[in-house]
């Protein structure tokens, strides 16, 4: 190998204080063995490379044959590939490939045996089900691609690899599969891979910041899992998926505002229990995210609609508060965010009892203080439980987001600023895409034909047909007798 390939090699991982230059005589000839032991896997690596390296180097066999040999592919166990690009060199040595210089040869053999450390298949832990499966994607891309061709084990399930990150060189794969998803999708998504120009990619929600294309809608327009199973259906539905290296969830796209209220369990249960459940998940969606405000209107501006007893109760319970309904209000929907938060962040063990003890107490000692009342607690707790409701925390968290809207416009124009409110964002989701998929389908626009699979689901049984949300070809489900 000329020497300035060599040159230029070392030069670039100069500094890589743990990279290893092993050099083994081979008839006279040197070869130089280069690798990161802590990436690749060293056992491959001596039994696979080094012991065929140095039982070459004491066998009495011709050099010449041995460089035939060596050129056809059958001077190791293992896979090898020519490399003429010192720079790439470089980049295969870091990313966990052995490379095999001989000085005279103008290219370089490397060997793919990268392996990194990585944690077991573990069970859901944001979308958990009671029936069904139990695992979950990881952080490694190989492992997160296997429990997915578990699932779809036909030719037609297809992957195209992206490198992306001018330092991470991350690891993103597009899966779908053929005939089902929509061309015009996929080919916007590549486009924008392809264009991505970046240091580097530490998480899948900086792609899904690249493929919102300027949207700046509080809505998602794609959806996160961290479950195989959902994935493997929804391609079947004719969506599109990203994997990503060292992220242990998915992106599916396109998405609509009902998929985002389903959960995977709705198809383990019976259609009884899932179409109920998806009714209670659309009400309590919608009181996560009006409730607060509603109750500041009412109370404030139009008191005549509540009953007299009730209205008598609340009166009492609120005589002695110093703030308005809608102080009040927000003073009770930060603290509520600060819990959460704070349960989040505090170590699992004490997490959770801090966040149901410290709601407790700073509830029952705020109304016993007179700062807030009585039914402001119960409005806020219910409020607060409702959002738990939502399967998906994207959507969650734009709803808990919208609640502070709505809860100032209705504590300063009462019931007009709520409804104003409400519409506004409902024509917004009317005229919300996810890659040219209507938000709302098959609400707005209309499409009885999906409505099997919304709002309530139908026996598997007669779903014949896929959504035309997510595809326009191949709709008729194989397999139907």
């Amino acid at each position: 190998m000329p020497e300035s390939m060599l040159e230029v090699i070392k030069r670039q991982l100069a500094g890589c204080s743990d990279a290893v230059y092993q050099s083994i005589q081979v008839h006279d000839h040197s070869c130089l063995l280069m690798y990161i032991p802590s990436i690749v896997d060293t056992r491959s690596l001596q039994e696979n490379i080094t012991a065929a390296l140095k039982a070459e180097a004491i066998a009495e066999n011709d050099w010449t044959d041995y460089m035939k040999r060596l050129d056809q592919g059958f001077a190791f166990n293992i896979p090898y590939i020519k490399a003429y690009d010192p720079h790439e060199a470089a980049d295969l040595i870091v990313a966990g490939n052995a490379l095999l210089c001989i000085e005279e040869l103008p290219f370089v053999y490397y060997f793919e045996i990268s392996q990194y450390q990585k944690r077991a298949v573990s069970q859901s832990q944001n979308e958990l089900v009671v029936i069904g499966p139990q695992e979950a994607f990881i952080e490694d891309i190989e492992s997160n691609l296997s429990l997915l061709r578990h699932r779809i084990k036909h030719p037609d399930l297809k992957t195209k690899h992206y490198s992306i990150g001018k330092y991470t060189k991350t690891d993103v794969y597009v899966v779908y599969i053929e005939g089902l998803y929509k061309p015009e999708i996929l080919a916007e998504i590549e486009e924008t891979l392809q264009g991505i120009s970046t240091d580097g990619i530490m998480g899948i929600s900086y792609l899904a910041e690249y493929l919102r294309h300027n949207n700046f809608s509080p809505f998602p327009i794609y959806q996160y899992t961290e479950r195989p199973d959902s994935v493997a259906a929804s391609l079947m539905e004719g969506r599109i998926g990203i994997l990503q290296d060292g992220t242990p969830s998915a992106l599916l796209m396109p998405t609509t505002f009902f998929t985002l209220l389903q959960s995977s369990e709705d198809y383990y249960q019976s259609f009884y229990a899932g179409s109920w459940i998806r009714l209670v998940r659309l009400f309590f969606s919608i009181i996560s995210m009006i409730l607060p405000s509603l109750y500041v209107a009412i109370t404030t501006f139009h008191p005549e609609i509540i009953p007299s007893n009730l209205l008598i109760t609340i009166a009492s319970a609120r005589e002695n508060i110093p703030f308005s309904a809608l102080t009040e209000a927000i003073i009770m929907e930060l603290t509520f965010e600060a819990l959460r938060e704070a349960g989040t962040r505090i170590p699992k063990p004490v997490g959770q009892t801090v966040s149901i003890i410290g709601g407790i107490v700073i509830g029952q000692t705020a109304v016993q203080a007179g700062i807030v009342s009585a039914p402001m607690v119960i409005v806020v707790s219910i409020t607060g439980i409702a959002s738990y409701i939502i399967p998906h925390l994207e959507l969650g968290l734009t709803l808990r987001l919208l609640r502070f809207v709505l809860l100032l416009l209705g504590g300063t124009m009462g019931l007009i600023g709520v409804f104003i409110a409400a519409f506004v964002i409902y024509g917004h989701l009317a005229n919300l895409k996810s890659f040219g998929t209507p938000y709302l389908q098959p609400v707005a626009p209309l499409i009885f034909q999906d409505w099997k699979d919304t709002l309530f689901r139908v026996p598997t049984t007669h779903m014949s047909k896929r959504s035309s949300a997510y595809t326009n070809r191949n709709l008729k489900r194989k397999g139907q007798k």
